[in-house]
């Protein structure tokens, strides 16, 4: 038997994917997946679709990825990241609360973000980009993009993230997040481990330095997702040597979107072993679920 292909990063359309959950599954049965992580942003709207169309002999991961901030190291301005929360309850009081409260901020980021867009004459309209969000689906600026793909005013959905939708871009609109302390407690709370989503991946923007990384781990952070398609050789091995240092899980994962972004699932994944030592750090959240 040969070694497992674990992707513990992955979005479907609750988020910004494109592929919708049952899709997702089916896409990387295809891929020779063995376990999936589904990850979507702020909510865990599609684990149910996701799990009703899980094949037999592959497992998967419910999860979440947190829109989150931690203090810079100027002390004044933050720095956004993403925690990624694995087998946490999604019934948890705190978890509800949040996740409603990040999608709500999501959504009038779009919204606005949206109008500012029309009033510089972009052909691009709410109710026409609020209509490529299914029922329920986490709002982000991916939709926008595929309306500005749509309408023609870019090739690509990297091009207008590059272009028009970039943090700092005259449409760019800031939304509230949470203190990555906080959503680490309170993925531990709902009985989960958290895994640090692509933490020096510079070409998104500022990230965070070492001190930070170790304050999370003392708070609770469970692993660092080390192998990642934004992360260069010098980081990853920077941070292999931390999560050894701060007795942190390595992982590995595409952080795939569909169409959205060209990278393949499983293009990484994570050890065997490494997975197994995040899944026994949960507490009594929920189950990685068997095909």
């Amino acid at each position: 038997m040969g070694r497992l292909r674990i992707d513990l990063h992955t979005h479907s359309t609750s988020s910004d994917g494109t592929d919708s959950p049952a899709e997702l599954v089916a896409a990387a049965a295809a891929a020779g997946v063995d376990v999936l992580a589904l990850t979507d942003h702020d909510t865990t709207g599609g684990w149910d679709a996701a799990a009703a169309a899980l094949p037999t002999g592959m497992s998967l991961v419910r999860g979440a990825e947190f829109s989150c901030v931690v203090p810079g190291p100027d002390g004044a301005t933050d720095i956004s990241v993403h925690l990624l929360g694995y087998l946490f309850d999604p019934a948890h009081p705190a978890i509800v609360t949040e996740q409603l409260r990040l999608r709500t901020e999501r959504e009038a980021r779009l919204r606005r973000m949206t109008e500012k867009m029309a009033a510089a004459g972009y052909p691009v309209n709410v109710d026409a980009v609020f209509a490529l969000l299914p029922q329920g689906a986490s709002a982000g600026r991916p939709h926008l993009a595929r309306a500005l793909v749509g309408a023609g005013v870019v090739a690509s959905v990297d091009e207008a993230f590059a272009k028009l939708l970039y943090t700092g871009s005259p449409y760019y609109v800031e939304k509230v997040d949470t203190p990555a302390a906080t959503a680490v407690a309170m993925v531990r709370a709902a009985g989960g481990v958290a895994v640090f989503a692509h933490p020096l991946a510079r070409r998104r923007g500022r990230v965070v330095d070492e001190r930070a990384i170790a304050e999370l781990a003392t708070a609770g952070l469970a692993g660092l997702e080390v192998d990642h398609p934004d992360h260069t050789p010098a980081d990853r091995a920077r941070l292999r040597g931390l999560a050894a240092e701060l007795d942190l899980v390595v992982t590995g994962s595409s952080d795939y979107h569909g169409t959205n972004k060209t990278t393949p699932l499983a293009t990484e994944t994570t050890d065997p072993a490494q997975f197994e030592a995040l899944v026994a750090r949960a507490g009594a959240g929920v189950e990685v679920l068997a095909g």
